[in-house]
């Protein structure tokens, strides 16, 4: 409903009351501070009561308030500037601590993106890089340092793995060898790069098999996805919060190396020595 909905709302303006009327046009002119309010704040907004909100948002095809507001914000993540992402942070945060306001906020996303994870996908996620003969992990801009974290865990474990971020190439470029019996580990919050979509696009029509870190089913790239990982983000001021996908990304890698055992401990006892002949890390 996401993409649609301040079309429906205009549309359905000639048929609302007054007090709905009222609404829907602030929601329209003002869906940017719409999206973090609650129902009653709304109502005193606009000057009608918490219920006729409730009704309000029924009447566009929801089951209550708080799935119209999911569906706004969900619209504003990939709408917004960075400026006015800046300012609803503020708005949002006003006097209270931040630190405590930021660390309470990702651990609730933690806490959800556990809750709705399908964990057979997870495990189909693990198999596949298992058993993949190359491994591309990409990702764009805010979600290059995952694509990076997540390629280095996965290079101390597999020979065959391609980290694919922006660079000196295009991601389209580094990802042209792929093909079937690969994997491509896309990763995309919002808001979306064009790169990534363009890339994963091309890569699952030559016959790589495509692995989709995002936020939700109706991600673009979720389309192009044998296996589908959501994990929840927020907006934390110009950037969103990817704790959550960073915690997906940590399962994958622990998940890997518990099935890969036996070879790993031979692999880190070479590591160990190459680290130490080298004077890797401080001993002290």
């Amino acid at each position: 409903m996401t993409e649609d909905l301040i079309q429906r709302i205009k549309a359905s303006m000639p048929f609302l009351s007054k007090s709905q009327r009222a609404i829907g046009n602030f929601i329209c002119n003002h869906y940017n501070k719409a999206a973090y309010m609650t129902a009653a704040k709304l109502g005193d907004q606009v000057g009608v009561s918490e219920s006729t909100v409730v009704r309000f948002a029924i009447e566009m095809g929801y089951d209550g308030y708080p799935s119209l507001r999911q569906d706004l914000r969900e619209l504003i993540r990939t709408r917004l500037t960075a400026i006015q992402r800046v300012e609803i942070t503020n708005d949002r945060i006003g006097s209270a601590d931040v630190l405590e306001n930021i660390l309470n906020s990702d651990i609730d996303k933690i806490k959800e993106t556990l809750d709705q994870i399908n964990r057979t996908d997870f495990d189909r996620a693990v198999d596949m890089i298992l058993s993949a003969r190359t491994v591309y992990v990409a990702g764009a801009r805010t979600s290059s340092p995952l694509a990076s974290f997540l390629s280095s865990g996965l290079s101390l474990m597999f020979a065959n793995v391609h980290p694919v971020v922006s660079g000196a190439n295009e991601i389209s470029e580094q990802l042209i060898h792929a093909a079937q019996g690969d994997v491509v580990i896309a990763i995309s919050f919002p808001r979306y790069s064009k790169r990534i979509i363009d890339a994963v696009g091309n890569a699952r029509r030559s016959g790589a098999q495509i692995i989709a870190l995002t936020d939700s089913h109706v991600s673009p790239i979720a389309r192009y996805a044998a296996v589908l990982l959501t994990a929840k983000s927020d907006m934390a001021s110009f950037v969103d919060s990817l704790v959550a996908p960073l915690s997906i990304i940590n399962a994958l890698i622990v998940a890997i190396s518990r099935k890969k055992k036996n070879e790993l401990e031979d692999i880190f006892a070479r590591l160990e020595a190459v680290w130490q002949e080298n004077d890797m890390y401080d001993r002290n």
